[in-house]
């Protein structure tokens, strides 16, 4: 049962976090839920920032309704909306663990691709359909299975070396979409979880600030910066992710 001052500030501290990356900061949205563990079960923080995730995607669509790449959204919501729908269809014979396992290997060894070659040292690419309707497909799925879209999301797009603004606006109206569609199947799977409403509704102020105070750091944070911390992310993501698989 929620209760007293700990866990209330490791909530806050959560909703924020989950906010800002609503607001287009990479590195800081895969510490929400590790961090409300702290507090309860990792499966009853899920369940208590899903809500969180929800509002903020709105804002953060509201903050980037101007600045994405229609071009890659056109390929992406589709294929993830697919992806989803195999995880659905799959979600009893298909092992959670392996899935996270072999994300955090896609994300580790091409984060490390990435430094070890020089971001600088490729073309960049296109928003071609043969690889964003397949990156597209896996995002949803993993999305789907394990909460592990963004390195297969990721592996599809910073190549492309998009503006800062409008990696951070398509990231965000993309991901808004697919929690958007995943809270179908997980109702009828029974994975949505509703309580604590007072608790979320008091989180809810903290978690919108955050999510414009995000917009704003994005936006002066320089973009080679930025892609560091893009790619910083999906190496710790990816670490996270692996550990989870062996040791989880």
């Amino acid at each position: 049962m929620d209760g007293g001052p700990f866990f209330y500030a490791v909530a806050l501290i959560a909703a924020v976090l989950v906010g800002a990356s609503k607001g287009g900061l990479p590195i800081v949205g895969m510490l929400g839920v590790p961090v409300l563990a702290l507090a309860t079960s990792p499966v009853h923080a899920a369940g208590l920032l899903l809500p969180i995730f929800v509002v903020t995607d709105f804002f953060g669509l509201l903050a980037y309704r101007r600045e994405f790449s229609r071009r890659n959204l056109l390929i992406l919501i589709p294929a993830t909306t697919l992806g989803i729908a195999i995880g659905w269809a799959t979600a009893s014979i298909v092992p959670e663990s392996l899935v996270t396992l072999i994300v955090g290997l896609i994300g580790l060894t091409f984060s490390l691709h990435y430094w070890l070659r020089g971001r600088h040292a490729a073309t960049p690419h296109s928003a071609d359909v043969p690889r964003g309707l397949f990156w597209g497909t896996v995002s949803g799925f993993t999305s789907f299975v394990s909460h592990a879209g963004g390195p297969p999301y990721q592996m599809y797009v910073v190549p492309q070396r998009l503006d800062k603004m409008i990696f951070a606006g398509t990231t965000t109206i993309l991901f808004a979409v697919v929690n958007a569609v995943k809270l179908v199947p997980y109702w009828a799977l029974g994975q949505l979880s509703l309580v604590n409403l007072k608790t979320v509704a008091a989180l809810f102020p903290f978690a919108v600030m955050a999510t414009f105070a995000g917009v704003r750091l994005t936006r002066i944070i320089p973009q080679d910066l930025f892609y560091r911390l893009v790619i910083g992310a999906l190496f710790l993501v990816s670490l996270k992710l692996i550990y989870d698989a062996v040791l989880g």
